[in-house]
């Protein structure tokens, strides 16, 4: 999986929110085919996301982009897949799974689609989204089901389906679902994937919430945030960035270590600190991180100029 600061929900029928989700700098797009799609639009969304998606990879844009699909229980997970299973969609985002049985399932008609489609073998990726107790408490098994499984995806979402399934009342501060997010957390990185992601904040108007949840999930692990409203997009994305500050704290810390390291020396207090090989790593992380991000930027500054 790519490095996803901001994963921004659209509805799938609404065709030209896709373009606004774009404009709005997120870096992947979950085009979604479930709860926010009326019954009787379904299939008419399905339609529209698979053109959307053609219309997006056509532009250039080299954005994330999954589909939530519709649970097992549904049915319909099949007339999605049927549809929207083509090679310019990144994965599907699952919802509402209770086993690693389910996993199994989906993974057989992802498959079973792959090969009706022409899309090559193993394209696509899930994002597994934690929204039962039983999910929850077997989140170290359902990401070790298929080799397609990117990331967990810990919602916890003010009274949606997790907060009914396991019973918890949604306060901002979170210490009601501190132990499933650390979980999923700690089960995401244990399978080597290196993007867990959390969410929803779902007062759209509330940013300086907004922004209090991020950082407090940033602290805990989590390298990215769904979002389900524009205004939050550059507040994960910011949140999620090594700040200049950072950057310079970290290119110090290397810098120290090498000129020590020259001297013979593989520990050096720096700024007051002990610091040896361990967190120079530490550091180095940080560091290409920042330099990854800003060369994406100068890469989609380059794009937009060409447009």
């Amino acid at each position: 999986m790519k490095l996803s600061r901001s994963l921004l929900f659209v509805p799938g029928h609404r065709q030209s929110w896709v373009a606004k989700g774009i404009a709005s700098g997120a870096d992947a797009l979950i085009l979604d085919l479930e709860d926010s799609v009326p019954s009787s639009l379904k299939n008419e969304a399905r339609h529209t996301v698979a053109q959307s998606v053609r219309e997006v990879r056509k532009s250039g844009s080299d954005i994330g982009l999954y589909a939530r699909l519709n649970a097992l229980d549904s049915g319909l997970t099949g007339d999605d897949l049927e549809v929207i299973a083509i090679e310019q969609l990144d994965g599907f985002v699952l919802p509402k799974t209770f086993s690693e049985v389910d996993i199994a399932h989906f993974d057989a008609l992802v498959t079973h689609f792959e090969r009706r489609n022409g899309v090559p073998s193993g394209h696509f990726e899930f994002i597994l989204a934690l929204e039962t107790a039983q999910a929850y408490a077997s989140c170290e098994r359902l990401i070790a089901a298929s080799p397609r499984n990117a990331t967990l995806f810990a919602g916890t979402a003010r009274d949606a389906d997790v907060a009914r399934s396991v019973g918890f009342q949604f306060t901002p501060e979170g210490l009601e679902t501190l132990y499933m997010r650390s979980r999923a957390l700690l089960a995401t990185r244990a399978a080597g994937c290196e993007f867990p992601l959390f969410g929803l904040w779902q007062d759209v108007h509330d940013l300086e919430g907004a922004r209090r949840f991020a950082v407090d999930n940033r602290r805990l692990g989590f390298r990215g945030q769904v979002v389900i409203h524009p205004s939050h997009v550059q507040i994960a994305n910011e949140v999620f960035s090594p700040s200049d500050t950072e950057v310079e704290f970290y290119e110090g810390m290397i810098a120290a270590f090498e000129a020590a390291e020259r001297d013979g020396i593989a520990a050096v207090d720096y700024e007051g600190q002990h610091i040896d090989y361990a967190h120079v790593k530490t550091a180095q992380a940080v560091v290409d991180l920042h330099a990854t991000l800003t060369s994406r930027k100068s890469n989609d500054d380059t794009s937009a100029v060409l447009r």
